[in-house]
C-alpha cells in the first residue's frame, strides 16, 4: 500500500487535519469551568456526553446532532482554543492534544460528572483515546469518529515509527506555520472540500480553517503525526465504538481500508468497528440520521 498516496489522495484519513463547521445554536449554557486551553458549553438533559471536535473545528460541528438528541442527553461541547477563531491561549506553544485531554479530565472532575460518554471526531478522537487510556476511571464509554490511533502510519512506509516519521512531521509543521494568517493553500482548500458531501457545510469548513491559528494548527498536526497511541489502547476498559468511512476516490480498496482499521485497533480487542457508507470525513454532517442512531446504540451498550 502506498500510504503517502493514501494521504494525498484525499481519503478520510487525510481529512483528519483541518476541520470546522456551522453557526452555534443559541440554547446553550456556558460552563463555570475556566481553562486557558478549552471552553465548554452545556446543552440538553439526561446522561452526560462530552463532544470533542477536530482540528480547526468549531464545536458547532455537532449542532445537528445535539439539536436532534438534546432531549435525551446532556451534551458538554468542548472548544479547543486556537481553532475556528478562538484565541490560542494556553495552546499557543507546544503540544495541543495531550494537554487538552488533561483539561477535559479536569473539567469532568470539577463538574463532578458521573463518568460520561466521550465522543471525539478526527483530532478529537485522538484526544478522546488519550483521555480513555490515561484516565480510564473518568469515562463510561468511548466513540472515535474517523480517526486512527497513529496518524504517522499514513505518512510513511510499513513499519513507520514515531521517530522515523518525525522529520516529515517537522517539515509539515514548518509549512503549516508559515502560511499567512487567514489564507489556505489550494491543496488545503481541495482537501477540506473533500471532507464532506454537503455543499452547504463546505464554505463553513473553509471559513473555520481560515480563522484558525496556523501556529496552533502546525503544533497539533505535528503532535498527531508523531504520537502513537496503539500501545495505550490496552489501557482502555470502556466500551468503544469506532466509526470510519470509505470515501469516493480513496486510492485503496474498501477491503484494504477495513483491514487497516482492524490492524490499527488490534490492541483494543473489545472495540466495535463500523464503516458508515455514503459519507466522507464529517459523518455527523453527511449521514446525520445514521450518526444519531449510532449514538443511541452506543449509549445503550
Amino acid at each position: 500500500m502506498d500510504r503517502r498516496g493514501l494521504v494525498m489522495g484525499g481519503s478520510s484519513l487525510a481529512a483528519l487535519l483541518l476541520v470546522g463547521c456551522g453557526a452555534l445554536h443559541a440554547a446553550a449554557t456556558q460552563s463555570a469551568f475556566s481553562s486557558a486551553r478549552i471552553s465548554v458549553i452545556v446543552r440538553g438533559t439526561g446522561p452526560n456526553v462530552v463532544l470533542i471536535p477536530g482540528m480547526t473545528s468549531h464545536r458547532d460541528v455537532w449542532n445537528e446532532t445535539v439539536a436532534a438528541l438534546e432531549g435525551r442527553y446532556r451534551f458538554h461541547l468542548v472548544q479547543v482554543n486556537g481553532f475556528a477563531g478562538f484565541p490560542a491561549g494556553g495552546n499557543a506553544e507546544g503540544q495541543v492534544a495531550a494537554p487538552v485531554a488533561e483539561e477535559i479530565a479536569r473539567y469532568i472532575a470539577q463538574a463532578q460528572l458521573r463518568p460520561p460518554a466521550i465522543i471525539g471526531h478526527s483530532m478529537g478522537g485522538a484526544i478522546a483515546m488519550m483521555l480513555a487510556a490515561r484516565h480510564p476511571e473518568t469515562i463510561s464509554r468511548l466513540m472515535v469518529v474517523d480517526m486512527l490511533p497513529f496518524m504517522g502510519a499514513m505518512f510513511g512506509p510499513p513499519g513507520t515509527t514515531s521517530e522515523s516519521i518525525r522529520p516529515t512531521a517537522d517539515q509539515l509543521r514548518a509549512i503549516t506555520q508559515s502560511a499567512p494568517a487567514g489564507q489556505l493553500s489550494p491543496t488545503t482548500e481541495q482537501m477540506i472540500a473533500s471532507m464532506t458531501r454537503s455543499d452547504a457545510a463546505r464554505p463553513m469548513l473553509l471559513r473555520h480553517a481560515r480563522e484558525s491559528d496556523s501556529h496552533v494548527v502546525g503544533n497539533a498536526f505535528h503532535e498527531l503525526i508523531v504520537t502513537d497511541l496503539r500501545p495505550e489502547l490496552a489501557h482502555i476498559n470502556a466500551p468503544t465504538t469506532v466509526l470510519y468511512v470509505y470515501p469516493p476516490g480513496a486510492p485503496i480498496s474498501a477491503e484494504q481500508m477495513d483491514a487497516f482499521y482492524v490492524a490499527a485497533f488490534a490492541n483494543l480487542t473489545t472495540a466495535r468497528l463500523t464503516k458508515v457508507p455514503e459519507s466522507n470525513h464529517f459523518i455527523m454532517i453527511d449521514q446525520p440520521a445514521r450518526f444519531q442512531a449510532e449514538i443511541a446504540e452506543f449509549m445503550a451498550r
